[in-house]
This record gives structure tokens, sequence and C-alpha cells, in this order.
């Protein structure tokens, strides 16, 4: 089973900049996590799968309390943690989108991706 979190958005103090930690910005993140198939049909309560409003709040945590210079090391924290926590999961992606970007030119925005298997 594969469960999506789409378009979470925190304020954040990261960046290579001194101006980017100390303002802060949005960031935008996606989560996919997966869980080994032949469980599927066990789910019948909460405690028999990841609840997915916990990985938020790790996701969260993370993103609004911690303060990182570069966004891949900010999505090897994501991902860490949460498998840390969930050993049930055994596949997880994270993509960390940054929709400002100081850069001299026209850039929609950057997004870092990153994924682990167990």
């Amino acid at each position: 089973m594969k469960i999506h979190l789409h378009e979470m958005v925190f304020y954040g103090h990261h960046g290579v900049h001194p101006e980017e930690r100390k303002l802060g910005q949005r960031f935008i993140v996606n989560f996919t996590f997966e869980t080994a198939p032949e469980h599927d049909q066990e789910i019948d309560h909460i405690d028999d799968t990841i609840d997915y409003t916990k990985v938020f709040s790790i996701i969260k945590n993370i993103l609004e309390n911690k303060e990182f210079l570069l966004l891949e090391n900010c999505a090897d924290t994501i991902l860490t943690s949460v498998l840390t926590t969930f050993p049930k999961i055994i596949q997880a992606k994270v993509k960390i989108k940054k929709p400002s970007v100081p850069i001299k030119g026209s850039l929609g925005s950057v997004e870092v991706e990153m994924d682990r298997i167990k």
C-alpha cells in the first residue's frame, strides 16, 4: 500500500544565505510511503497501518523547528526520522519545493527529491 501526503506547506528557516535563514520562507512538501503489500488485508484499525497524521507531525516539526543550509540535509532528516519511527514502512520518498529562490533570473522553484528503500 502507498500513502501520499501532497502539498504540505510549512514556513521554515532554511537556505545557504543568512537572509533566508533569518527571514524564513514557505516550503511545499510531498511525501509518499509504502508498506508491504502482503499486510494490506490485515488493516482493520489505525494501529494496523501508518497514521499519516503522525507522519505529517514529524515532517512539520522538522521543517518548522530545525534549520538547514541545504534542502538535501532536510530531506535526509525527514526520511531518517519517519523510517525510524515507523518500521513498517519499506519505502519512502520526499520532495521539498522551494518556491522563492534567491537567484538572478527567471526560475519558478527548486525541488529536491530523495527516496529510500529498506
